[in-house]
């Protein structure tokens, strides 16, 4: 089966003129070019299939390459394939041919309809008109998913060959929180697996710098970390992952999608965050520092 992007890049690296630190950027879920055979497909019009998007975040943190520190953003949208999943984390459902043990069918996203291929967008709106072929997972897995993690993978070592340290910094979205009781819900969630990501140094910065621009912000509730997280931090190896969800109501209209009169300044927000982060020592980072050594036993 033909990509669907055989015509143009399903995501792109944008690097710096030269690397300044070993932070790599990721936003993995803004990208907003829709297939015109996926649009074919879908059941929705085509604000409804942009609910998922986590719009806009690539460009909050544009400036990261000019900052020095690479920038890894995808162009396919979240609702065609969802990079910060397993990469065969499939719904049985989907597909018109039976799943074989192979794939992870039984996962709580996918039981959410928020697999690898997504079942649904948000407020449960099912995506597809008809079911899938398993070709169309392996175009979508093999073709854009597969790659993406190697090249985010390559930035991450690259980061390392030259810093001894790496970060990952996984930009995303995410609609307004509400808590119980009508109290107002976070601005800004940092997610770091429940301290097992990255040095507490970068989530403890990262509060730091959104708490000083007046944001409400929590810890791993209700965004622990995705897939990225996970994967990728291994701080007692000296490679660091941190989650980032900010609410789009601060700098976009959650239903139209466009941006508000607040997205200015959340986005020198974000590079306030990426200019401290870029001019964190490295040697903070490494697992031989005595804060890694420290980190690395708990």
């Amino acid at each position: 089966m033909q990509s669907d992007y055989w015509d143009r890049p399903a995501f792109e690296t944008i690097r710096p003129r030269r690397l300044m630190a070993p932070v790599v950027f990721n936003s993995a879920h803004s990208g907003r070019d829709y297939p015109e055979r996926f649009l074919g497909m879908t059941r929705l019009d085509h604000l409804s299939i942009r609910q998922s998007e986590d719009a806009f975040v690539d460009v909050l943190v544009a400036r990261a390459p000019h900052l020095g520190a690479p920038l890894l953003r995808a162009h396919f949208p979240r609702a065609y394939l969802d990079v910060n999943r397993e990469p065969w984390e499939l719904d049985p459902a989907m597909f018109v041919e039976p799943l074989s043990e192979r794939f992870n069918t039984t996962s709580p996203r996918v039981a959410a309809g928020l697999g690898t291929l997504a079942r649904v967008v948000a407020e449960n709106k099912p995506i597809y008109r008809d079911r899938l072929t398993l070709d169309d997972a392996r175009m979508r897995i093999e073709g854009i998913y597969q790659p993406y993690h190697a090249t985010l993978q390559k930035l991450l070592t690259e980061a390392y060959t030259a810093f001894g340290a790496a970060v990952l910094v996984d930009c995303h979205s995410m609609p307004r929180l509400a808590r119980a009781g009508d109290r107002i819900g976070p601005d800004v969630v940092l997610g770091d697996r429940y301290g097992t990501t990255c040095a507490p140094i970068l989530a403890d910065l990262a509060e730091m710098v959104f708490s000083g621009a007046g944001l409400r912000v929590a810890r791993n509730r209700p965004y622990a970390g995705g897939f990225a997280t996970r994967t990728y931090g291994r701080p007692q190896h000296g490679v660091h992952a941190l989650q980032i969800e900010i609410s789009r109501h601060l700098y976009m209209n959650e239903v139209t999608l466009e941006k508000n009169d607040g997205f200015g300044a959340i986005q020198q927000v974000f590079e306030r965050l990426m200019a401290a982060l870029i001019g964190l020592d490295p040697a903070l980072l490494s697992p031989a520092h005595p804060m890694g050594e420290k980190y690395a036993a708990e």
